[in-house]
């Protein structure tokens, strides 16, 4: 049984553990506020984008733009969009199970966002070509240069795809791992909100207002369709930091609470132990009373 001394000092370890966790806790519920707010805004920009590109495409002929196209190589790209600190769950470890799980055809190769999307990848030995350190708060600039890279590397044709396996953002409690297809952008699914929120659904072209393109069409692509990629990328990236804010405030919820706990029982394993020791030491005053008389 460990002696008093020993259950004060782990008192006071959990203590000051429990002060760390709380003050964590607080730092990512007020970061979490202005991701979900940055995200949930970003949604209705997408929404808009989907809408013009269905315009777009009914209005051009098909196969008039190389991001409608498949590569001829048989490689695939995939963007892992993770995170740069620890300590938010199982939000990482259930994107990589999520990507290992995912079956990909042809030779895969990786680009990354976030330190523990790098490192998690070195550990399984994948091909990684490129890493984009990507401060928080996230900048439209900056992702710029990442769907950049990644369309110039669409259109060498040397890769068939370009993925994209993020953590999308539910709600406080509800972060979904996920893998999307960014290149070539996909006709069928192009009015579809790339299921940002549980309320996806398709948008019907017949009920889009008419667009009138001037020059034309083909020539609004040039400028649309790589501002569609980078923005749905920003959406994305988004989405993944309103997640790592999120799953990092309930976990360091929960270490707060479970340390209150700990300490609830600690405190009660002391008051036994020095009970005990109080009924040891009386034994032994009585006991020695009684030898005297």
């Amino acid at each position: 049984m460990p002696s008093t001394r020993d259950i004060r000092r782990r008192i006071k370890s959990v203590k000051n553990t429990a002060q760390i966790t709380k003050a964590m806790q607080l730092v990512a519920a007020a970061k979490m506020k202005k991701a979900q707010d940055q995200a949930a805004n970003g949604r209705h920009y997408a929404e808009m984008m989907n809408k013009i590109l269905v315009a777009l495409k009914e209005s051009a002929e098909e196969g008039i733009h190389p991001h409608f196209t498949e590569g001829k190589g048989n490689k695939t790209l995939v963007l892992v969009i993770a995170t740069d600190k620890g300590l938010c769950g199982a939000l990482n470890t259930n994107l990589l199970k999520k990507l290992i799980n995912t079956k990909i055809d042809g030779e895969v190769e990786y680009v990354t966002i976030g330190r523990k999307a790098s490192q998690g990848l070195a550990r399984l030995r994948k091909t990684l070509i490129a890493d984009f350190p990507i401060k928080d708060p996230a900048k439209f600039s900056e992702i710029r240069s990442v769907g950049r890279f990644l369309q110039d590397k669409f259109l060498t044709g040397e890769y068939k795809t370009v993925l994209v396996a993020f953590n999308n953002f539910i709600n406080t409690v509800t972060q979904v791992p996920s893998i999307e297809q960014i290149l070539p952008v996909n006709p069928v699914t192009l009015g579809g909100k790339r299921g940002f929120d549980e309320q996806s659904k398709e948008i019907d072209a017949s009920e889009l207002p008419q667009y009138t393109f001037e020059p034309g069409a083909a020539v609004v692509f040039e400028t649309v369709l790589p501002q569609y990629v980078n923005g749905t990328l920003y959406q994305m990236l988004l989405e993944a930091r309103a997640s790592e804010h999120s799953s990092r405030m309930v976990a360091m919820k929960n270490a707060t609470d479970n340390a209150k706990q700990l300490l609830k029982d600690l405190t009660l394993e002391y008051n036994k132990v020095r009970q005990a020791a109080i009924t040891n030491e009386l034994l032994e005053i009585t006991t020695a009373k009684m030898a005297l008389e």
